[in-house]
């Protein structure tokens, strides 16, 4: 299979390394604006080197910033990156889409496949180009710059993936299972936007340890020395208002330590030690500034959206929006009035809910 992964940062090398290590083609693509040291090095090395979890050399037949190269004959396209890149990938994407490829925004981020195919100038519900999400990226992982990614844990088990619309399903599903064969079906993509967990764990454990983390430039432990017990309720009360919205929004989602386990990220469904004593989490350091993707993208699209959406179920999220605005006090930026990821820059604004549901 024809694979092209846009975007070359951590998670990008990873899904590369994973695709192309199982022997299908993979071209990698980085926009010459914001292109990482990554895909000069790979395209010098031809291919990308792991080690951790996935070991060894696997060749790359394109990486560079000419994304008409990149997507030459592409049937399945990763589009991997922080949530302020995919509108801009669905800009660079949308002359190269051919009707039966199949787009994967993963992780989805909150609402991606929506943002994505808005931005690339697809209707909602058109299915000629397939156009998903994953709940979460599968990996825990850090590039080097050099043409090297470390993937600390790779999982199957507990990815979710939904399209838009969803009698898309069935293709994406296909399509996705020849590179993660146990990914399972979400009913819509509200769902896998909700079973990330990314916004339940960055945001609280940053901000306990934002202190600590200007003052060491991130020289700690994330998950091993930054979840204590204060940041684990922290923790606990964020994923109890998020699976509100889901049982408002009449979808099914696991707690955070539930997912974990799932994921072989953790051991202990808890939210205290299951994290600092993760296998999976274990030697990750923390951010280096606290200006980081921990904030920008969790609480500034994520946390932003979740509340949003909760307001139109009638959902109550204090501590959510308690966080959002300390978030703003602390990034000195009005991250609620950006409105980054919200109801209305999805176009979801006249939905009932059946409709949203129904997506």
């Amino acid at each position: 299979m024809n694979v092209t992964v846009i975007g070359s940062g951590n998670g990008g090398m990873a899904v590369a390394f994973d695709c192309a290590q199982q022997g299908h083609r993979v071209s990698l693509y980085s926009r010459a604006a914001h292109a990482h040291e990554n895909i000069e090095a790979v395209g010098v090395k031809g291919g990308i080197t792991s080690q951790g979890r996935l070991e060894g050399f696997a060749p790359v037949a394109y990486a560079g910033t000419d994304i008409e190269a990149a997507m030459e004959g592409a049937e399945l396209v990763f589009v991997v990156g922080p949530a302020f890149a995919t509108e801009p990938f669905g800009h660079d994407l949308a002359p190269h889409l051919r009707t039966g490829m199949t787009v994967v925004i993963c992780p989805g981020s909150c609402g991606g496949a929506l943002a994505f195919k808005r931005a690339a100038g697809l209707a909602v519900h058109d299915d000629n180009i397939i156009v998903g999400e994953t709940s979460t990226l599968p990996y825990a992982c850090r590039a080097d710059g050099q043409g090297n990614v470390h993937v600390f844990h790779r999982f199957d088990t507990g990815l979710f993936a939904a399209a838009v619309p969803r009698s898309g399903n069935g293709k994406l599903l296909e399509i996705l299972r020849q590179v993660y064969p146990s990914t399972t079906e979400a009913a819509t993509v509200l769902q896998t936007s909700l079973q990330n967990g990314n916004p339940v764990i960055h945001p609280a454990v940053t901000l306990m340890n934002a202190a600590l983390l200007e003052r060491t430039g991130g020289d700690f432990l994330f998950y091993e020395e930054g979840v204590t017990p204060a940041a684990s309720r922290l923790m606990e009360v964020v994923d109890t208002e998020r699976l509100a919205i889901a049982t408002a929004l009449g979808v099914t989602i696991l707690s955070e330590p539930e997912i974990g386990v799932e994921q072989g990220y953790m051991t202990e469904s808890n939210y205290t030690t299951g994290y600092s004593r993760a296998p999976g989490f274990r030697g990750i350091k923390a951010p280096t500034a606290i200006d980081s993707r921990y904030l920008t993208e969790d609480v500034g699209y994520s946390l932003v959206f979740f509340t949003d959406l909760a307001r139109r179920l009638g959902v109550p999220t204090p501590t959510m929006d308690a966080i959002i605005e300390i978030t703003s006090v602390v990034l000195a930026r009005d991250l609620r009035a950006e409105g980054a990821r919200t109801m209305s820059s999805l176009g979801l604004d006249d939905l009932t809910t059946e409709q949203l549901t129904s997506l």
